[in-house]
């Protein structure tokens, strides 16, 4: 991995962060492999992607805190928590994350830490913070992608650093996303190394490398400048994004390619390095974004020159807890398509909102 750049004042944060998404990765692909493997009779069993969840928050959870100076308070904003696991008829899943975990920092060799089922429940705990305006917090979405990670497509550990209320530093590890430039539309490449980092750090741009280890290349957003020449990314579920609504708002650009879904923040990653021009994200209505979904990915693409707003061209805000409180979707583009983006999206929900309206 590459050494922490100087003169970036969050240097022992970024190294700490990579070190601790890499782990995690590590552990998700041994699960994702098994369930590939084996001949699972239905996709509705949960149970695997389940372990690897848990199994990745407790170690980047461990990693930040061993890496991590003796003084610092720690808090971490996460998706789980141990309720579940805590439950009856719980207890093989529990079994199951333990001894991954475990095998996991054996294998990895860096830390002599052995845990204990009730240990494993703590740090998972470790993830409960509100967050919110004031001091440090981690922000981990353990597994970004869960479908995906289950059909075996993209996913993503996505982990950022909130410092005041504002995303300092953000690393997406993506363990199925090519190093090179996507080839076709499920996001992969089979002639490219696969295994992507993703990693940002405020005024200091964005970069990526090799999971396993290789130079880090700086990274910059496409700039194309007519719509027309643009593609887009957009989730691969149909219930993370209104696939209608995207495609109006394509058609009013002129965009002439079919949208390219993928699951997961590697849709921010892929933007970064100018794989594609445009990410759109319209959840049905009532649906509350989370901070994990965005953070990291954020601020890799501003990093990389582009720009991430909500629907009416406002910046996200991340400092009111464990939500966003925002209008309606997400945009994220270059700084040239942003104003042509936000007028064709404003129109479009426009004519959506007015469709659905009675006379």
């Amino acid at each position: 991995m590459s050494q922490p750049a100087t003169g970036n004042p969050y240097a022992a944060e970024l190294a700490a962060a990579k070190k601790a998404v890499s782990l995690a990765a590590r552990l998700c692909q041994a699960v994702q492999k098994d369930i590939l493997q084996s001949d699972v009779q239905s996709k509705a069993d949960k149970s695997p992607v389940t372990v690897a969840d848990y199994g990745s928050q407790i170690l980047v959870s461990l990693v930040l805190k061993m890496e991590s100076p003796v003084s610092a308070s720690f808090s971490m904003v996460a998706e789980e928590d141990s309720e579940e696991l805590r439950k009856e008829g719980a207890e093989e899943i529990l079994e199951n994350i333990t001894e991954l975990v475990n095998e996991t920092i054996v294998d990895d060799g860096s830390y002599s830490i052995y845990f204990s089922k009730e240990g494993i429940l703590s740090a998972i705990d470790d993830g409960k913070s509100e967050g919110g305006p004031s001091g440090r917090h981690w922000v981990l979405d353990p597994i970004d992608g869960t479908k995906g990670f289950l059909r075996g497509d993209q996913y993503a550990i996505a982990l950022a650093l909130l410092d005041e209320g504002k995303v300092v530093l953000g690393v997406l590890a993506c363990p199925n996303l090519s190093l090179g430039s996507i080839g076709n539309l499920n996001g992969g490449s089979s002639e490219d190394q696969v295994g992507a980092l993703f990693s940002a750090t405020i005024g200091c741009g964005a970069e990526v490398e090799s999971l396993q280890g290789s130079p880090a290349q700086k990274i910059s957003v496409c700039s194309i400048d007519n719509p027309v020449d643009a593609s887009f990314f957009e989730s691969y579920e149909g219930a993370h994004s209104m696939h209608d609504l995207t495609g109006s708002i394509a058609e009013k650009l002129g965009v002439q390619a079919p949208p390219v879904r993928i699951d997961s923040q590697a849709k921010y990653g892929a933007l970064a390095r100018g794989d594609g021009a445009i990410y759109l994200r319209f959840p049905h209505r009532g649906y509350r974004e989370k901070i994990w979904d965005h953070a990291a990915g954020s601020i890799v693409v501003t990093e990389a020159g582009g720009v991430v707003t909500d629907a009416s061209g406002n910046d996200l805000d991340f400092s009111k807890g464990r939500f966003l409180d925002l209008d309606t979707g997400i945009i994220a583009t270059n700084k040239q398509l942003m104003p042509s983006l936000l007028k064709a999206v404003q129109e479009a929900i426009k004519e959506q909102n007015q469709a659905a309206s009675p006379l």
